[in-house]
């Protein structure tokens, strides 16, 4: 009798294992998702006069090679002050659609981002003058206080944290896709915000991937804090920031500054 109520509990085990497999019967369909459906957005084309791809439709351009309006001033070169900084309408001079960085007042974009993409085209002087750090140094701070550098770094040896692509004295670039002196250089940036408890501390940290010159040099790299010249990182809870480019007394050129928020 055992063994018959044994045979009968598997031959149930058996159909109630092929009625599953009926219901799970899988399609192609199955696994097939229709909505949200993505925006359609209109890509950039390649631009008139050689000066790059235009920005996609969906973008916020900062600078279009027409003025700085969309930029202030702030004195120096430190990012540490600009939020009680503010010299008045940005005059870095603009020539054939170029702006051009000016000793002594750093650019502060008017308006303030939280997750973004970042596109950035930039050159060092052509004229090669200083080595190291005194050689093409400006540099991109991203909500006003994370330091994405911007350098000739051609034949130019730094200390590494310091040199194009790095998050300044914190995280090394991957390569080294460096351009000549007075050539036109790219930075695509994919940024997003840390997170902060109602105490101040940081639950996330800040994440940044770069392309320089379509070579990928930071890969969803930590940002530990503010990018200090001198010490260690220093946490600072904050909300939107906006996008810092430094004069570091080279005449360093900007062009096609676009911004996607996400």
């Amino acid at each position: 009798m055992k063994k018959i109520v044994l045979l009968a509990m598997g031959m149930v085990s058996v159909l109630v294992a092929q009625a599953q497999n009926e219901q799970v019967k899988q399609n192609p369909q199955s696994s097939e998702i229709w909505t949200p459906v993505p925006p359609v957005i209109t890509p950039g084309v390649p631009g008139p006069t050689a000066t790059g791809t235009t920005a996609p439709s969906d973008a916020i351009v900062l600078f279009d090679g027409r003025n700085t309006d969309q930029w202030v001033a702030i004195k120096g070169y430190a990012p540490s002050a600009w939020e009680n900084t503010n010299e008045g309408p940005l005059k870095w001079p603009v020539t054939d659609g170029v702006m051009y960085s000016t000793k002594g007042f750093s650019a502060r974009s008017k308006q303030e981002f939280n997750d973004f993409q970042l596109h950035i085209e930039f050159k060092t002087p052509e004229k090669v003058e200083g080595t190291g750090q005194g050689r093409g140094n400006s540099g991109i701070f991203l909500q006003g206080r994370y330091e994405l550098q911007v350098l000739d770094n051609y034949d130019n040896p730094t200390y590494v944290n310091g040199m194009v692509g790095s998050i300044y004295k914190q995280a090394i670039p991957l390569a080294n896709p460096s351009r000549k002196p007075g050539e036109w250089q790219t930075y695509d940036i994919i940024y997003t915000a840390p997170h902060f408890n109602k105490n101040g501390l940081m639950t996330q940290p800040a994440h940044v991937t770069v392309l320089l010159n379509g070579v990928l040099v930071q890969n969803h790299t930590a940002i530990k804090g503010t990018t200090e010249y001198i010490g260690y990182p220093r946490v600072q809870p904050h909300g939107k920031g906006p996008i810092l480019l430094q004069d570091h007394g080279n005449p360093v050129g900007f062009r096609n500054i676009w911004v996607r928020e996400l």
